[in-house]
């Protein structure tokens, strides 16, 4: 591991396999559910990667074991100007608080992430010429008035509102990757996440999957902000990491939406829980946390398929099922 808290470490002696050189890859956010999911990908792809985190949200088991497969941990964080050395083929952004609880909690972190942060990494790949991939959201629709939502709707953001500080961060962080592409030439991909779920995520990371799972589990009622009617399209991680990897290596620069098509409310979702557990515990509905919470939420997913050959294929009830387990081993820890 690489202590590097003024974004300056050492470089990694090259390695080859095969007789080839390995493409290098940084992955920000490496830490967190999707970062610990992207980098495995990178590194059974044969890449190189080094991945930078301050631990905002990530977890040191996630390093550990990213550790243990070959990766190169750095410590430190993004808002700070990154140094280098050696090649790098793609920086992969991941980095920012992404759960409705992170909104009050750290809003000017989240803002700072998608500012500074992003404006960092794209400079890193300036300088390496290097591939950038954007995580955006779908939450860059805000509350959406079309449905599905596609990649040429603008949104309907308040961007008074306490969610703002995310949406609005990630649609700066979206501009500034196209005039990165426009006026330095860089290499851009956007890709806008849809809800994602599957094992790694955080028991209190505040997400509805990882809440209701924890509550099924623990015997609570399950807790529906706002009643559960409000809908949404959860994609498994290995899916979506799929795409993700497939826009990565892709030459599309256009922001690409990677989610499931498949809707359901939130209502749907706790049921499905508890049928899955055996539980009859009680829906709790309690008022909505935020305001602006999108009522519905489902992608268009028609530029993925045509341009990455790439749609969902683990069944909402599968994808579960393996959740589950993983917060049944945490919560046994």
């Amino acid at each position: 591991m690489v202590e590097c808290g003024d974004g300056v470490c050492t470089e990694k002696s090259g390695q080859r396999v095969n007789g080839m050189i390995k493409p290098k890859a940084v992955v920000a956010g490496g830490a967190g559910f999707l970062g610990f999911h992207m980098t495995k990908r990178l590194l059974d792809e044969g890449f190189e990667v080094y991945v930078i985190d301050n631990y905002e949200t990530g977890t040191r088991r996630n390093t550990r074991d990213l550790a243990a497969m070959g990766g190169e941990i750095i410590v430190g964080d993004i808002c700070e100007p990154l140094h280098i050395p050696g090649d790098i083929d793609y920086v992969v952004n991941l980095a920012c608080p992404a759960s409705p609880v992170d909104f009050d909690r750290v809003p000017f972190e989240i803002m700072r992430a998608c500012s500074h942060g992003t404006h960092n990494l794209l400079d890193l790949a300036r300088a390496h010429r290097a591939t950038f991939l954007q995580a955006s959201t779908s939450e860059v629709y805000g509350d959406p008035e079309v449905h599905p939502q596609q990649e040429d709707y603008c949104g309907n953001v308040n961007i008074a509102g306490p969610r703002a500080v995310y949406d609005e961060g990630k649609r700066y962080a979206e501009t500034l990757c196209h005039t990165y592409r426009r006026h330095h030439s860089v290499d851009v991909r956007i890709a806008r996440i849809f809800n994602t779920y599957g094992p790694r995520m955080r028991p209190d990371d505040g997400r509805v999957v990882s809440n209701f799972c924890v509550q099924a589990l623990s015997g609570e009622p399950l807790t529906l902000y706002g009643g559960g009617e409000q809908t949404r399209s959860f994609c498994y991680c290995s899916d979506l990491i799929e795409g993700l990897y497939r826009l990565l290596v892709s030459g599309y620069s256009q922001p690409c939406n990677i989610g499931n098509p498949s809707e359901i409310s939130v209502r749907e979702l706790a049921e499905t829980i508890l049928e899955i557990t055996g539980s009859s515990l009680e829906l709790k509905v309690v008022p909505a946390l935020h305001e602006d919470d999108p009522k519905r939420r489902r992608p268009d997913i028609t530029r993925a398929r045509e341009v990455l050959d790439w749609e969902p294929q683990v069944v909402l009830r599968d994808g579960l099922q393996e959740t589950l387990k993983w917060f049944e081993e945490k919560l046994a820890e």
